[in-house]
């Protein structure tokens, strides 16, 4: 993301362009690294397009599946969660070491 709704995305055909997210797109489909992207390539300028939709992880495997996507293109390489369930970290606050804090609430 490079701000003001745009991003520089690596294409299929090995050219990064500078890319313009759709003012429709804008607030509502958030896009991050290693998303896969549609983008309208603009006659006028080779090294500009616009970002006209973002395919969610099971549509991207989907257009893998199908041939759309060549065999060396890698997907979710941005998404941390693999499906599995994560444990969640926990603090453990252990006051036992100060006998100072030792506080009786009938005394208060």
């Amino acid at each position: 993301m490079l701000g003001n709704g745009r991003l520089e995305a690596a294409c299929i055909d090995g050219v990064k362009r500078l890319c313009h997210i759709r003012g429709k797109m804008r607030k509502k489909v958030w896009v991050s690294t290693g998303d896969v992207i549609l983008l309208g390539l603009r006659d006028y300028q080779d090294e500009k397009a616009d970002v006209i939709l973002k395919y969610a992880p099971d549509e991207a495997r989907s257009l893998k599946a199908y041939g759309e996507l060549p065999d060396n293109f890698k997907i979710d390489l941005g998404v941390e969660d693999d499906g599995a369930e994560e444990e969640e970290d926990y603090v453990d606050f252990d006051d036992t070491d100060r006998p100072d804090l030792d506080l009786d609430l009938a005394d208060i």
